[in-house]
């Protein structure tokens, strides 16, 4: 059973925490996060250990980024990358409950929580997350970062943009692209391909912000 430390004492890491210690080849023994308040604390019986530098001082444990935005995974990576930390670090965690078709690929750093769909030839890169009950259909591509929220369903050959955002619900026509960076907020049908850096609502989806986007509440 390989070791295994949580990136960020968050909501995520508790779903990932209850997945993994149900039916995981992992044995998870700490989280790391740079909030100096939470040093010490015990979430959902794991110990906050340290900041997210001291991954280096666990050579033998694989790395799980529990991080909901894609930006703030990719910031995480990019600064351990910088204190000589390699992708051949990062776990790969995926439910049981998800079924991995011959001809699917799933990247490193990913998480897939419960009730994953994939059908056929779907590509997912590195440090994805992917919510429960998210269906991808046949071609698919989601790139590094991206985020999809619970009940989330693409129709074939759906391109994904790396860090993008979609939200709980909401669903993408066959055949369009959803730009890096961009947002899609919750319950949307997205019917045109989403620029990036846009920030699309409602059915049919339709752009409200453009530019730098802080998630908006009540719509994403």
């Amino acid at each position: 059973m390989s070791e295994l430390l949580l990136i960020a004492a968050s909501g995520l890491a508790r779903e990932v925490l209850a997945m993994v210690r149900s039916s995981g080849p992992f044995d998870v023994i700490g989280i790391l996060d740079d909030d100096e308040d939470k040093l010490g604390r015990v979430v959902d019986g794991a110990h906050v250990l340290g900041p997210v530098r001291e991954a280096m001082n666990y050579p033998h444990a694989l790395l799980l980024i529990c991080i909901g935005s894609g930006s703030g995974r990719e910031s995480v990576v990019m600064r351990l990358r910088a204190l000589g930390l390699g992708e051949d670090r990062y776990a790969t965690a995926i439910d049981p409950s998800v079924r991995v078709p011959e001809g699917c690929m799933i990247g490193r750093g990913s998480i897939l929580l419960a009730h994953v769909s994939m059908t056929a030839s779907v590509t997912i890169g590195d440090h994805v997350v992917a919510m429960p009950g998210v269906t991808f259909t046949h071609d698919d591509v989601i790139g590094d970062y991206a985020t999809l929220a619970s009940g989330v369903s693409l129709g074939g050959n759906v391109h994904v943009g790396r860090a993008a955002y979609i939200g709980m619900n909401a669903s993408v026509r066959e055949r369009l692209t959803i730009g890096a960076k961009a947002m899609i907020g919750m319950g949307a049908a997205v019917l045109a391909d989403v620029p990036e850096d846009e920030t699309w609502a409602g059915v049919p989806a339709r752009v409200i912000r453009r530019g730098n986007t802080p998630e908006l509440e009540g719509v994403l």
